[in-house]
């Protein structure tokens, strides 16, 4: 008890007396002083007393899938620093592979009494996941924001990056290049992002049945994008659009394995223009999200559903924008 008053007291910036008499209910306690003690209790992962449970934290959770990916921690950044200046304490919640998984999560933060969660690139982008523990939050009238597309009927608010736009500003790209055969590396078959994408394409370029060999799919990997692309330039294309900048990145690894140059012999589009993607060689093409400004509004959206302003259940789209560098050229020939 004596280590619990200690840290709390510590992490709150208070005495432990203070603690103590929050702890105890007593009076003589500022309400920001109470809320400070409060949310570090949170934080330190402490149950409260059983009269203060009913009480929701100014704690919010952000659910990520992992941390390797650059366009992660940069959400990551925009959205606790956000939350920050709002009042608010972020849990930052990221998957590993073996490790918590997402449900296991909601579970934590629902004990924590967290006052809301933004979800980033987990199992409602994904139609044939399971949605269950989403609906668990929903049920608890918890307020959830997600970022980029997912599945429909769950209803929550969403923050996305155009999808549509991306694939017609890379596709146009490499059309003025003199690219004919252009190819796509998507995630897996049931990633809502990457069906938007395939949908933007097949009106972009007037596709078919039969351009259906010029698109592969693909773990978010480097290891699954190379063998994606490599199927993909056996099949003769000279321009690939991946889904994002990590399979980008593994796409170039499967150019050079087949004895050939980026771009001089095949150029390639990524999507997110994460961190270091100018340190890349060659410097990567490729569709920028607007993460600051995705961030900012997620938050946005999630107090203002907090505060019990309620909120439009509609997506916002934000459009992005194509950083041409050095992974596109004209087509061989041209």
């Amino acid at each position: 008890m004596t280590k619990r008053l200690t840290e709390v007291a510590k992490k709150a910036g208070v005495s432990e007396a203070t603690v103590s008499r929050v702890l105890n209910g007593r009076d003589g306690v500022s309400e920001a002083t109470r809320t400070a003690v409060l949310t570090a209790l949170d934080v330190l992962g402490y149950e409260r007393p059983t009269k203060l449970r009913g009480e929701r934290a100014r704690l919010v959770g952000l659910v990520l899938p992992e941390l390797q990916n650059p366009i992660f921690p940069a959400l990551a950044e925009v959205v606790t620093g956000t939350l920050a200046q709002r009042g608010y304490t972020p849990a930052l919640c990221a998957r590993t592979i073996g490790g918590v998984s997402e449900m296991d999560y909601v579970e934590m933060l629902l004990d924590h009494q967290v006052s809301g969660v933004i979800f980033a690139g987990g199992s409602y982008a994904l139609a044939d996941a399971r949605h269950d523990h989403y609906r668990r939050l929903t049920d608890r009238g918890l307020p959830v924001v997600l970022v980029n597309a997912g599945v429909d009927e769950l209803g929550f608010p969403r923050v996305s990056t155009d999808d549509a736009v991306a694939v017609e500003q890379a596709y146009g790209h490499l059309r003025s290049l003199g690219h004919e055969r252009i190819g796509m590396v998507l995630g897996p078959e049931g990633h809502v992002p990457s069906r938007r994408k395939l949908d933007a394409m097949v009106r972009a370029a007037g596709w078919g049945d039969a351009d259906a060999e010029c698109v592969e799919r693909s773990s978010f990997s480097m290891e699954g994008a190379r063998v994606a692309a490599t199927k993909l330039l056996e099949r003769g294309v000279t321009g690939i659009i991946c889904a994002s900048d990590v399979l980008a990145l593994g796409t170039i690894r499967a150019v050079r394995r087949l004895g050939r140059a980026v771009p001089a012999d095949v150029s390639v589009v990524g999507f997110d223009d994460s961190a270091f993607m100018t340190c890349t060689d060659p410097p990567l093409t490729t569709v920028r999200q607007p993460i600051e400004t995705m961030g900012q509004a997620a938050v946005d959206l999630l107090v203002t559903q907090i505060e019990g302003a309620g909120v439009l259940q509609d997506e916002l789209l934000f459009e992005p924008e194509l950083v041409v560098r050095g992974s596109t050229a004209p087509a061989p020939g041209r």
